[in-house]
This record gives C-alpha cells, structure tokens and sequence, in this order.
C-alpha cells in the first residue's frame, strides 16, 4: 500500500487539543506517515511553551520551527510574523515535500502556513472553515484560508453550505462534524476530586471557566475590556463565593497585555482564582464539565460547550457571527451587562435550559471521517487540479 505524508500543523494549546484525536487516527492508518510541525506558542516562552503537552502525549514531533520571537511586539507584530511565518514553512515544505499540508482553524500564524503550502505547490486540507467571527481578524484569514484549500471539513452544515457558496466545490466539501465535540464525547476525563488535586483549587464549592482574548477587529481596547471583566468577575464571586479557573490569552497583539493583568489579579485574590497558561485537553475539557458557567469569548465557549449544556456568557463581539446555541448568553464588555449576564447563567431556571442545548457540531465519528476522507482524495490523481470555482445559482435561476 502507498503511504502518503501528512504534515499536520500546530501552534496553539486549542488548536492541539482538537487535533489530537485526528493526529492519532492518522498514526494508525497504515497508508499514511504522519510529519507533525509545531510553532507559534507552543515554543514561546511568553505564552508557557505548550510543546510540553504534546511531548507528554509521546506524539511524535517531526520539526519545531519557532516564529513568535521574531518579531518585535506591536502594531507591525502580526505583519512580520507572518513574513517570517511564509519564509520559514516555504524552506521547510521545498526541503521535505509532503503530500499533503494540514491545517486547523484562522489563526495568522496558520494564515501563513497555508500561503507557504500554496505557494510551493502543495495541496491544502482545511478544517472548520466557513465559520464566521466578525470580532477578530481571523475572519478573513479563515476565507482566505479557504480559498488556497482543496478538501475542507466545515464543522457544520450552516459552514459547508457557505463555503460552496465561497466557490468551493460540493465534492470537496465534507461536513464531518467538530473536532472537539468528539473529544468531550470520547475523551475519558478527571473526576471533580482528582481535577481540584491537580490544580490545587477547592473546586468542590463551585467554580467559573474563564478565557479572555484581544479582538483583533475593530477598535476595542483589550485592558479595558479586562477591567470590566475583572470588576464583575470580582462582583459575582462576593455575591455566591464562585472562584474562578482561568487559562491565559493567546499569542494575538495584546494578549500579553491581558495576561500580565491576570497575573495581578490572581496575585492579589488567591482566594477567588488561578491562572494557568494551559490546562491541557484533558485538564480543560474536565473543567469545563464541572464549571458552573463558562466565560470570556474563546470560540470553545460558543462550539464546545454546547455538547456539555454548560451555562456560558459570551463577552464583547471576538465571537460574532458563530452559530450560538441555547446554553450560550451574549453582551457587550461593559462590567454591569457581564455582571447580569452572568447571573441568569448561574440562576437554576437557566441552567436547566443549557442542559437542553443540542449541539449543531456532533458528526459521529469525526476523525476517522476525516482520515478516510483523505485517504480516498490523495488516490484521485486530480487531487491537487487547479480549482474551478463552483458558481451557486441566483434564487429563482435555473441551473
């Protein structure tokens, strides 16, 4: 049998967790040889050096290629990380020519990776494409993303539909369900007592899951952002004694920023919280479980809590445009509206109504949809054709 190297790209501790069920249905599969390529926080320092969780896994790392220390922080950082970015993943793809280059998500850093591939001629798988968030700029480098793809996996039906409305052939767009819907479904997790032992928390007496990142479109300030956050954060936890279980921002222009304010802040109410850089899938997928709500604007808190029916608040705008399901609560990043928000999300009348959310990202078996979804795409030796752009027909015109 033919194998075929994938090289699978990752840059985020999120971004790893999703990928990690796929990672090991593609080092199973006897037609595939697996080139796992980590950068972007995962070897900075400033943001925890999160290589050490995919190191603990035995995940076989085939290059670590460090991007984020390149570029001085600022209003040009995310420009000259990509530079870089183009620069350094084209050296890597010309010298080992991979199959196939496999990418999760929008983030600049995978912006630029999916540029390095096309332009060096190497064929492109995308997952979760078509999705929108008109809070960050990773709107458009998902959209552009999409269109140097050949094979997508949109999480959803609402996403596959647009991307063939983006142009993208129907044949080449599979709706394979969530990565992380599958591993809230599969993953065995901590119980309460061994995740509060891990942690070093007194969860038992109830606790809030916290994530806070920049939006990166628009003009909002993110220290501003955080100190509404924060007031009401401190507000709910006077009223109800709730702690909070906080992971740090990620490697976006005022994430530092942000993390430096939880720092202080955790320094000064040890007694209402705890910072980490990252919990690992595991650690975070067991504390989302338990948490009496979810809050911030990560995307895990509008696509993955919906599978638990966990209470969540949405804040400020980074997340607009996704599909928000029932368990989910939106506002803007003012302090009394989070303070609001938050209490009907922990009130026992809406609690019962999250538990009901059904959620729009379960497709069953994802990764392995997705391996042999892949496999039957690199056998078509069109698989990497120029495209032909898929014209949707006006409402009412004949096809």
């Amino acid at each position: 049998m033919k194998q075929y190297t994938l090289a699978v790209v990752t840059s985020t501790r999120a971004e790893y967790g999703l990928l990690r069920p796929l990672l090991e249905q593609i080092q199973s599969h006897p037609a595939f040889r697996l080139a796992l390529v980590v950068t972007g926080a995962h070897l900075s320092q400033q943001y925890g050096s999160t290589v050490q969780e995919i190191e603990q896994d035995n995940m076989p790392i085939a290059e670590r290629i460090p991007i984020l220390d390149k570029a001085q922080q600022g209003s040009a950082f995310t420009a000259h990380t990509v530079a870089y970015t183009i620069q350094a993943f084209s050296d890597w793809f010309v010298s080992h020519r991979p199959d196939a280059v496999v990418v999760l998500g929008d983030r600049y850093e995978i912006f630029a990776v999916a540029q390095a591939a096309a332009m060096t001629g190497l064929p492109l798988v995308h997952i979760s494409g078509g999705d929108v968030t008109l809070g960050a700029q990773d709107d458009y480098y998902r959209h552009c993303i999409t269109k140097m793809a050949q094979l997508h996996f949109p999480s959803c039906e609402t996403y596959a539909r647009r991307l063939i409305c983006m142009g993208e052939q129907p044949s080449r767009v599979v709706c394979v369900g969530g990565l992380g819907d599958e591993n809230i479904r599969t993953m065995e997790k901590l119980t309460l007592a061994q995740l509060s032992e891990s942690l070093q928390m007194p969860l038992e007496q109830g606790y809030g899951l916290v994530t806070f990142h920049p939006e990166t479109a628009g003009e909002a300030d993110p220290k501003e952002q955080m100190k509404q956050l924060l007031a009401a954060m401190e507000t709910i936890s006077k009223e109800t004694g709730l702690q909070w279980v906080v992971t740090k921002s990620n490697a976006d222009d005022g994430g530092l920023d942000i993390n430096a304010m939880w720092d202080k802040w955790t320094e000064e109410h040890p007694q209402w919280g705890k910072a980490f850089f990252s919990l690992g899938v595991k650690r975070y997928l067991s504390a989302m479980q338990y948490a009496a709500v979810v809050l911030g604007n990560s995307s895990s808190g509008v696509v993955e809590t919906p599978t638990f029916g966990i209470p969540t608040v949405n804040v400020g705008r980074r997340q607009e445009g996704r599909i928000i399901c029932d368990n989910v609560l939106c506002c803007d990043s003012q302090q009394n509206q989070i303070e609001a928000a938050l209490r009907t999300a922990l009130s026992e009348e809406f609690r019962k109504k999250a538990a009901e959310t059904k959620s729009p990202y379960n497709g069953g078996n994802t990764s392995q949809r997705m391996v042999q979804a892949m496999l039957e795409w690199l056998e078509d030796p069109n698989h990497n054709a120029p495209k032909v752009f898929y014209d949707v027909p006006f409402p009412g015109q004949e096809e």
